[in-house]
């Protein structure tokens, strides 16, 4: 296997096809995303953004094409220590509280002692849910699940972070909050994937993917995809050139 250089693509999609049920979900998806970056798909429900996440992560496996991650052939299990993943469904174990959540993520990512402990307040900081520590999950609210999902792909500081709308039911003043520890994130070098349905959000992105019917339509910086398609929103852009209006 071929370790990951600093030169080479932290994520690298060639020609991902995947289908269900004689229906095409990716057609042909090949997508190279730089260490450090910030990179956002976007496009509506059933374009194929979570399929081509889960293919990502190794949840799924393709029909043909390969995936790699930080120059790793994936699936692969031992990539779990080098990536988080926030699902758009909420893997939480409901009976645990949030403590005992992280304790057991944290045991899968090889955290313990003093610096499980440091990583879980961090991670539960940043999310704002330090007061609701020792609450059972079932407890919770479905956006405090959320946050609690997102503290969890934070917990062991990754290489990068994939995260499927990691924002959905969230507050504004805290989808801020979020944002900002993001952006700083990747400052320090952190690559980061997200799939959003938020335009405002889109527009933070370094660059971002449109996707619709299992297919990447454009892929440049969110100003560069408004001057291609002669739109002053992020919005605009991705009906010209997602494919909703024909030019």
């Amino acid at each position: 296997m071929t370790a990951s250089s600093p030169s080479r693509p932290v994520v690298e999609l060639d020609r991902l096809t995947r289908a269900f049920g004689g229906r095409t979900v990716l057609d042909g998806v090949s997508l190279n995303i730089g260490r450090g970056e910030l990179f956002g798909l976007l496009g509506p429900s059933g374009s194929g953004k979570t399929t081509l996440i889960k293919l990502m992560t190794g949840i799924d496996r393709a029909d043909s094409g390969t995936v790699r991650l930080l120059g790793e052939r994936m699936p692969q299990l031992a990539m779990l220590q080098r990536f988080g993943y926030m699902a758009q469904s909420d893997a939480l174990y409901n009976e645990l509280t949030a403590r005992e959540n992280l304790v057991f993520f944290a045991s899968l990512y090889g955290l313990s002692g003093a610096r499980r402990n440091e990583r879980i307040r961090a991670a539960l900081s940043v999310v704002d849910l330090l007061g609701h520590l020792n609450k059972p999950v079932s407890a919770y609210s479905g956006g405090m699940k959320r946050r609690l999902s997102l503290a969890i792909a934070l917990l062991h500081e990754p290489e990068l972070l994939v995260l499927d709308e990691p924002t959905v039911g969230i507050d504004p003043a805290l989808r801020q909050s979020i944002w900002k520890e993001l952006l700083a994130m990747r400052d320090n070098g952190t690559t980061i994937v997200l799939t959003t349905h938020v335009m405002d959000e889109a527009d933070k992105c370094d660059r971002i993917g449109l996707i619709r019917d299992g297919r990447l339509t454009a892929v440049d910086t969110p100003e560069a995809l408004k001057a291609r398609s002669g739109a002053s929103t992020i919005e605009e852009a991705f009906i010209v050139l997602g494919g909703g209006v024909r030019s």
